[in-house]
């Protein structure tokens, strides 16, 4: 009697695993990718992996060999396919070449790219792109804001010249920061920019209105300050490592002083000419007198506060490096609008003739030494361009960036979170981007070689999915072949 007890409970044993081994799975109204690596930048590589995308959301993932689809399922197959989040550009201006402007979702997306952090313009002017990606969300990267550059007198960015459009707003008193605060907060800013004509009385007032509001602030060090006042004063996050150089000198409390003296011998002058003035007077110098103890004691206080960094290597040394000279670079200007792609060209024909200056070669040097040290020091990096300011093609210039982070000592997998996890962390959406991970947004790239082996082949795209929309090669060319008619 055991024996037939025991030989039926194995017979329905073996039925059961049989059946369940064998059995397809049906994902109504859902996409389903199999067969394909994947990798998340906290977990890494993962062969073979399914993907079950349904409502714009991830909903599974599960080892392929673990989930038979049924063939009514929309299936592509990733054999040889490797998938990333979607990357994210965390320092992009919409409002510096206003006319490139409406070509910019478009690239961005056909590069990958599906969520922007715009840091800094017009409120209005960037408020049109945050307000047609909410409308068309499977169609453009999502875009969180800043409104404009929240700036001393005189003011830097103020209109005055084609260098300088206006992208800022010129704050005289105390009382005028906390009335543009309040009124960009009423207008559900995602985040708040500091600028560099901040007096520290001013600074003080845009970090401590921003916390009390529950908005993350970013920004160039006030000129009026110095690097371990600024963080201290509650600021999340710097851009460009700017006026970083000027605290990290032997000298540092000397030229301190000197440029809260040029500050006030200069205040009737163009915010532009006055930065230039004390940038000039001061860069070389900081960088001569560089110190290693005083930069490990800053990058302590960084570290200390949690003070995150957008290098924009890219942008910094480029004046070095020149990548917008190469020829492939130069083939993306056919998607921008015509006079601006003549600009381009015309300017960087001149300025290839040029030699490159000494300090030009020092300070790309720096950068790159600097973004090491951060690094080294674990203070979260996000990866940010500045596009379109010096001729960087919005959604290449994300890649290039990815590729001058690598160079500086990040490993492929570090350079990708940089671009994925640490954005969606910084605004908080941790949860819901930047993973590939059950119940995340599916804004996801899928390459045709692995980016772990060579960070470049994250140009190497073979489809994008926004929010739950899948583009291929075919729609991705579609996008980029519109821009060039778009003239």
């Amino acid at each position: 009697m055991i024996r037939k007890i025991s030989y039926r409970l194995l017979l329905i044993l073996f039925c059961t695993l049989f059946s369940c081994q064998n059995s397809e799975v049906f994902f109504e109204d859902a996409l389903c990718i199999e067969n394909i690596s994947t990798i998340d930048p906290e977990i890494g590589l993962l062969e073979n992996q399914t993907i079950i995308i349904k409502a714009g959301k991830i909903i599974q993932v599960s080892p392929s060999q673990d989930l038979q689809l049924s063939k009514q399922n929309t299936i592509i197959d990733g054999t040889d396919k490797f998938m990333i989040p979607g990357l994210w550009d965390a320092h992009i201006h919409f409002s510096f070449i206003k006319e490139m402007a409406p070509n910019m979702l478009d690239l961005f997306l056909a590069y990958g790219i599906t969520s922007l952090r715009d840091t800094g313009g017009d409120i209005n002017f960037v408020n049109t792109w945050k307000e047609i990606s909410l409308a068309n969300p499977t169609n453009a990267p999502r875009v969180m804001v800043a409104g404009p550059l929240l700036d001393g007198n005189p003011n830097v960015y103020d209109g005055s010249d084609h260098s300088h459009p206006p992208l800022s707003v010129g704050l005289k008193t105390v009382d005028d920061v906390k009335n543009k605060i309040n009124e960009l907060d009423s207008l559900k800013v995602d985040f708040l920019k500091a600028y560099e004509m901040l007096t520290p009385e001013q600074f003080k007032e845009v970090t401590k209105l921003a916390k009390e509001k529950g908005l993350k602030v970013t920004g160039h060090v006030p000129l009026s300050m110095d690097v371990i006042g600024a963080s201290n004063a509650g600021l999340n996050s710097m851009e460009h490592f700017r006026n970083l150089e000027l605290s990290c000198a032997s000298n540092s409390d000397e030229l301190l002083l000197q440029r809260q003296q040029l500050l006030a011998s200069g205040k009737d002058d163009k915010g532009g000419i006055l930065r230039s003035r004390i940038h000039k007077k001061q860069r070389e110098i900081a960088l001569h007198n560089f110190n290693e103890g005083k930069a490990d004691e800053v990058l302590e206080v960084l570290k200390k506060n949690d003070t995150w960094q957008i290098p924009t290597l890219t942008l910094n040394t480029a004046f070095a490096r020149r990548p917008f000279a190469a020829k492939d670079w130069q083939k993306s200007f056919s998607y921008l609008p015509k006079n601006i792609k003549e600009q381009w060209l015309n300017y960087i024909n001149n300025l290839v003739k040029t030699e490159v200056k000494p300090f030009d070669k020092k300070y790309a040097k720096w950068m790159f030494d600097m973004t090491k040290r951060v690094h080294k020091k674990k203070i979260k990096i996000m990866a940010g361009t500045d596009t379109p300011i010096f001729f960087l093609t919005p959604g290449l210039s994300l890649h290039e960036e990815l590729a001058v982070l690598v160079e500086a000592g990040l490993s492929p997998l570090e350079a990708l979170k940089s671009a994925t996890t640490n954005p969606a962390a910084y605004f908080n959406l941790d949860n819901e981007l930047g993973k590939i991970a059950i119940n995340n947004w599916a804004d996801l790239v899928i390459l045709d070689a692995n980016p772990l082996d060579d960070i470049n082949n994250t140009k190497q795209i073979n489809a994008v999915i926004k929010q739950g929309k899948y583009f291929n090669r075919e729609h991705l060319d579609g996008l980029l072949s519109n821009l060039t008619t778009k003239k």
